[in-house]
C-alpha cells in the first residue's frame, strides 16, 4: 500500500527541484527503508515510485499542459542489472518538452543533461489489448521517426536507483524528434546502426539491438503496461522506444547530431 503523505511530500521535492534546478538526494531512502523493500515487498516500492511519477503528472495536466506520448526507459540489459531490475520503466511526455529538429534548447532550463539516440514510434491506431505482439504494434504504427532524448536528473550526480528515476519522471526533460517518417516496412529495427556525435567527434555507437534485442519489445512492454493501468496508448502517441547505445553527457553548448540507418538525422542544439 503507498502512504499518500509520503507519495505528496516526495513528488512535492521532485516538482521544486526541477523548478529551481537543484538537485536533491536520492529519494530512495524514504520510499525502500533500511535498505529492504516496504513491507517486505519491492512490488510496493515500485507502487510508491510510479505514485510519485503521477502525482506530478496529474498536477501538469491540470495546470493545462498535455501529455502527448510516453518514453521508456531501462532497456538496456547492463543497465537493468546495474539497477538490480529485470524490466524497463517508463514516463510522460509533454508536449512543452518537444524540440524540433536543430532547434535552440537552453542549458539554462537544465540541470544535469544527457543526450541518447533513439527510435520513435508515431501512433495512428489505439493499443488497448492486455497482451500485444509485434503485428499490434506494427499495424498501429503510422511511421518511426529519428530521435533524441534529453534526459536529466533531478537526483545529485545522477545518484539513482530503479524507484529514483521511476519517481522522477524515468529522468526525463525534452526530446527532439527527426522530420523524415519511415514505415516500419522499410526498416531493420535490430540491425539499424546509430552515431551520435559532437562537431563530427563520434561519442556514442549503438544499434537497434541494445533496446531489448529490438525495440518492438520496448514498445510491446509499455503497451501491455499502460493498458494494464487503465491508460493506453492512444493515436497520435509518440513513442520513444529506447536508447540505441550509451548516454552521452552534455557539458557546454554545442549541436549533438543522431545518425540511424534508414531515418537519417535529428540534433539537439544546445544553448547558453
Amino acid at each position: 500500500m503507498t502512504d499518500p503523505k509520503l507519495v505528496a511530500a516526495l513528488a512535492a521535492r521532485l516538482r521544486e527541484a526541477e523548478a529551481s534546478r537543484e538537485v536533491i538526494e536520492p529519494v530512495r531512502g524514504e520510499i525502500v527503508k533500511g535498505g529492504e523493500p516496504r513491507g517486505g515487498d519491492p512490488l510496493d516500492d515500485m507502487a510508491t515510485a510510479y505514485a510519485v511519477q503521477q502525482a506530478n503528472v496529474d498536477l501538469r495536466v491540470a495546470n493545462g499542459e498535455r501529455i502527448v506520448g510516453r518514453k521508456i526507459g531501462l532497456t538496456s540489459l547492463a543497465v537493468q542489472k546495474q539497477l538490480g531490475v529485470d524490466q524497463p520503466d517508463f514516463g510522460a511526455l509533454f508536449a512543452s518538452m518537444a524540440y524540433g529538429d536543430g532547434e535552440p534548447i537552453p542549458l539554462s532550463q537544465l540541470i544535469q543533461p544527457k543526450v541518447e539516440a533513439e527510435i520513435a514510434l508515431v501512433l495512428e491506431r489505439d493499443l488497448t489489448q492486455k497482451k500485444h505482439t509485434f503485428v499490434d504494434i506494427v499495424n498501429a504504427t503510422a511511421y518511426a521517426l529519428a530521435a533524441i532524448e534529453v534526459v536529466d536528473s533531478r537526483i545529485q550526480n545522477w545518484d539513482i536507483r530503479f524507484v529514483d528515476t521511476v519517481a522522477d519522471n524515468a529522468s526525463s526533460a525534452r526530446f527532439v524528434l527527426g522530420s523524415r517518417p519511415v514505415p516500419l516496412s522499410q526498416l531493420d529495427l535490430t540491425a539499424c546502426a546509430m552515431e551520435l556525435s559532437r562537431d563530427g567527434d563520434v561519442l556514442s555507437r549503438g544499434n537497434g539491438a541494445a533496446c531489448l534485442g529490438n525495440p518492438l519489445n520496448a514498445a510491446v512492454w509499455l503497451a501491455d503496461r499502460m493498458a494494464q493501468l487503465g491508460t493506453p496508448l492512444r493515436a497520435g502517441d509518440v513513442v520513444l522506444t529506447g536508447a540505441l547505445g550509451p548516454m552521452v553527457a552534455v557539458k557546454e553548448p554545442g549541436t549533438y547530431t543522431a545518425q540511424i540507418d534508414g531515418l537519417g538525422s535529428v540534433r539537439a542544439t544546445f544553448t547558453a
